[in-house]
């Protein structure tokens, strides 16, 4: 365990703790948008009860991505000091921007959006919702921006002593090769992440209880989620695969567990065990000349192994190989739950069939797992470099000794499964609730449905 090692499984920690929380509120945001948008449409107080329901998740859930990603950034200093000396001028720009654009956005509004239910119009509380959806969009642009030019380097020029600088224009740093389709794949997976928990929430009550509007409600709007966009981001990863072999090459190799070229065609391994150390999967399981047809559209494609990488190149297959067929199965298993609920819908059963709803509620952590997946595909993928091809992590980190490292490691894991544990613990009691069966407010005075009623009396729980 060197110093290294442990400031590596320090970041991996925190990050993937972090971005729990991001992949969440990035679509429970635009669903709460959603949620008031249809309210204000159909004066239906059963969407302004979802909104109620989900607002209360939405700030803890809010709150927590905030503490946990604060932490990230001082890690720049302590454990990766020089990778922030020459990659600093860079991304420290990109990272400011997404402070001063979306932080300050969500953090302003979010107030308007939790508080100001008895001080501003509907109408006013519409567009602050609006906003903090916005605001997590333009955050996740440009978090993803910054990592994309980690991944795929664009726009940069090299000073004499090895830092990286902006070149002449920001938008190829920006718009990096990898950025545009790593921004849709990323956000597709939130929307699906949020989809699935409202979905599985959603069932949940269901099976207590098939008459709850609410229950209803949201797992009808989940599952039309589901189906429509499961597809889609089906397509959107095909994409993204195609132009990461094109930019990392390496990183499909360790994915597909290709250690030996294949001049007349690659084989599909769906499962196997990669073995490193002979340079072979072991008991593969695999499809002739079907990786070529995917990545290249042909049977016969040439595609390059890591026999032609030196070893010193080569990303850990095992942690990429099975990290990738987590997050592809998942994916496909979205898309089945979006097929099956279709189907259900059309038989007028969507509320009605109970395999359904428990199929629903095993889904409702998938998209987390899919999302952390995703990223160790992405981060484990791209080693030995922090920088793509340009900086290596052992050449990155900052000269600690190992107990250094080793003692804060272990006080964020103390802390972590402390703090947010019992966060998670909160959000677990709060959708153990139902939603309100009936149109009412928080004192459980019932609320007029008929006409628009203001969101206020709404949250406040007044009858007009």
């Amino acid at each position: 365990m060197t110093a290294l090692i442990l400031a590596r499984m320090q970041f991996a920690f925190t990050v993937s703790f972090h971005f729990l929380f991001p992949a969440f509120t990035i679509g429970l945001a635009s669903y709460l948008a959603v949620l008031e948008g249809l309210w204000l449409k159909t004066g239906k107080g059963v969407y302004a009860n979802l909104f109620r329901y989900w607002v209360k998740i939405f700030a803890v859930v809010f709150a927590m991505g905030v503490v946990s990603g604060i932490v990230m950034s001082y890690q720049f200093g302590t454990n990766w000091s020089v990778f922030s000396d020459k990659a600093g001028p860079v991304i420290g720009p990109l990272m400011a921007y997404e402070v001063l654009t979306a932080f300050f956005l969500e953090a302003g509004f979010l107030g308007v959006m939790l508080f100001g239910i008895n001080k501003v119009g509907r109408r006013l509380h519409f567009a602050a919702t609006l906003a903090v959806a916005v605001g997590t969009f333009i955050s996740a642009f440009w978090i993803l921006s910054v990592n994309s030019w980690m991944q795929t380097p664009a726009g940069y020029e090299t000073s004499a002593n090895g830092q990286f600088l902006p070149g002449p224009s920001w938008m190829a740093i920006i718009f990096n090769p990898s950025f545009p389709y790593r921004l849709v794949h990323t956000v597709l997976a939130a929307y699906l992440t949020t989809a699935f928990v409202v979905g599985g929430v959603g069932a949940s009550h269901l099976l207590k209880d098939r008459t709850n509007p609410g229950a209803r409600a949201m797992f009808s709007m989940a599952m039309w989620m589901a189906a429509i966009v499961a597809p889609v981001q089906i397509f959107a990863g095909d994409m993204h695969g195609l132009n990461t072999l094109e930019h990392q090459p390496v990183k499909v190799m360790a994915m597909e567990g290709h250690y030996d070229s294949h001049p007349d065609g690659a084989p599909l391994i769906l499962f196997g065990v990669p073995n490193s150390a002979e340079k072979r999967v072991d008991y593969a399981v695999e499809i002739p000349k079907a990786s070529s047809l995917i990545l290249k559209h042909d049977l016969d494609a040439p595609l390059k192994g890591l026999d032609s990488v030196p070893d010193e190149d080569e990303p850990p297959v095992g942690i990429v190989f099975w990290a990738f067929r987590i997050m592809v199965g998942l994916g496909f298993a979205m898309f089945g739950l979006g097929l099956w609920s279709l189907v259900a819908r059309w038989r007028k059963g969507l509320y009605d069939w109970p395999w359904l709803h428990h199929a629903a509620v095993a889904m409702g952590p998938a998209g987390f797992i899919a999302v952390l997946a995703g990223w160790v595909v992405t981060e484990v993928g791209r080693q030995p470099f922090t920088i793509y091809g340009l900086l290596r992590t052992v050449d990155s980190a900052s000269p600690l000794d190992a107990p250094a490292v080793g003692a804060s490691l272990l006080a964020f894991v103390i802390v972590y499964f402390t703090v947010f544990g019992a966060g998670i613990w909160y959000l677990l009691h709060l959708m153990k609730k139902p939603p309100e069966p009936h149109e009412a407010g928080l004192d459980g005075t019932p609320i007029r449905s008929a006409g628009v009623t203001p969101i206020a009396a709404v949250i406040k729980g007044d009858t007009p």
